[in-house]
């Protein structure tokens, strides 16, 4: 059973795209296990690859195997779904010369996003004011309430006109008393939401599916699968900075629920994890860089939100949650990103623990206070002030820059198997075979 999980080991941004990208073409199917559009996966592929110009392709519901050409691609029944940003990207990426049509799969599962949950979500931030998550405002918290309070309209409901007609006009009447009630908002008329939904209906109804059949016959015919979620593991709502989080299970467990398999049919999961840290919205962050260091990082790094455009939060690299998502994650593999961000630092430093109230904590506290107060513990090392962007092999990277991969490495527990200098595909080092 040849499943291997792709997670993202930070706060997400971590470079998944690129990864899961490079692995698809050795994999037969690429499933996609939860979060909405609000993530962005960003793949560059160079000209010299293709002979042709460079194509970047900004991915948010799709998942990233469906640039390879034959590839299945499947959304899975963890995910919260945008018609109208699916329908979007679907057009975006056709338009670009890549066919969807009997490639991708949506759960029937899967739940929708509706015009409300926009409203809610956007409008819930402002209410909190400087207390704010940091979302997106794309209605994917709502939709997940709307999921665990059993009022949620999936996939499958826009197949049958006659169920869907009867839970949306419930719902509407609903939602019009809360909008009323505490955003002053006048609610949504039927009529509206209903020609807007059959519209992407025609766009979308060939793909929905019983994807969790054809995942479990893709597993029992020994294909190759490959799972990639959204965010990272200290973004899951039930490991990572809570309340700072997103509305799901970014971690390994997210895999098994958001496409119903067992855990034991995945027998590799990578983890990938960036150079340096960044997070995008709000929430503890003790390794940020808010000075001249870190707009360095945003700069060179091109630290900004693929989905939304925000600039990212910089900061140097947590040892704490590294360690952490390794063990939630049950991590195999590592895959390292953006290495060649920190060609031109002269000191990098690496945070092993947390000092609050004179005590050191390895291990990452759960306590909300501790991680906004406390201070980090640092290891520094010398920089390496040469390019390692295109160099093929690991034993061809600066001394001082194999002396920082191989620091991250142990403290971790996990050797590499990926190191990535740059944002194309050939900007690669292939360490060893994760597949």
């Amino acid at each position: 059973m040849p499943v291997l999980a792709v997670i993202g080991c930070q706060w997400g941004d971590e470079g998944k795209g690129k990864i899961v990208d490079i692995l698809s073409k050795d994999a037969h199917t690429i499933a996609r296990y939860q979060g909405g559009h609000n993530a962005g996966h960003t793949v560059v592929i160079g000209a010299s690859e293709e002979g042709g110009k460079e194509e970047k392709y900004i991915l948010h519901l799709l998942p990233s195997g469906i640039i390879h050409p034959g590839k299945r691609c499947y959304i899975g029944n963890g995910m919260v779904v945008d018609p109208k940003a699916l329908v979007k990207e679907i057009e975006e990426v056709e338009a670009q010369g890549i066919s969807v049509e009997g490639r991708l799969f949506i759960s029937e599962r899967a739940h929708i996003i509706l015009p409300y949950h926009h409203v809610y979500d956007q409008n819930e931030e402002t209410l909190k004011g400087s207390q704010k998550i940091g979302t997106t405002g794309r209605g994917i918290g709502p939709a997940y309430s709307d999921k665990y309070q059993r009022i949620g309209i999936r996939a499958v409901d826009l197949l049958d006109e006659e169920y869907l007609e009867k839970y949306l006009r419930e719902n509407l009447e609903s939602k019009k008393l809360l909008l009323n009630n505490r955003y002053n908002h006048p609610g949504f008329e039927f009529q509206s939401i209903w020609d807007e939904l059959m519209e992407y209906k025609k766009k979308i109804a060939p793909y929905i599916h019983n994807v969790f059949h054809l995942i479990c016959d893709d597993i029992t015919q020994d294909r190759k699968v490959l799972i990639e979620g959204a965010q990272g593991v200290m973004l899951d709502i039930d490991h990572g900075t809570y309340p700072y989080v997103t509305s799901s299970n970014a971690s390994v467990g997210g895999a098994c629920t958001g496409l119903g398999i067992p855990p034991s049919s995945i027998n590799k999961v990578l983890g990938v994890i960036k150079a340096y840290t960044t997070r995008v919205g709000e929430g503890p962050f003790p390794t940020e860089l808010k000075g001249e260091e870190g707009n360095y990082l945003r700069d060179h790094g091109h630290e900004y939100g693929a989905t939304t455009g925000r600039p990212r939060r910089c900061g140097w690299f947590d040892g704490v949650i590294a360690q952490f998502a390794v063990m939630v994650n049950g991590i195999t593999d590592l895959a390292l990103t953006k290495l060649d961000v920190l060609d031109n630092c002269q000191k990098i430093k690496v945070c092993v623990g947390y000092k609050y109230k004179n005590v050191i904590h390895d291990e990452m506290p759960a306590s909300l206070k501790v991680l906004e107060n406390c201070e980090p513990v640092y290891q520094e090392f010398d920089g390496w002030m040469s390019q390692t962007t295109g160099i093929p092999t690991f034993e061809e990277l600066p001394d001082k820059a194999k002396t920082y991969v191989e620091a991250i490495s142990n403290i971790v527990g996990i050797d590499f198997s990926i190191v990535s200098t740059g944002q194309k595909r050939q900007e690669t080092i292939m360490i060893k075979s994760i597949f």
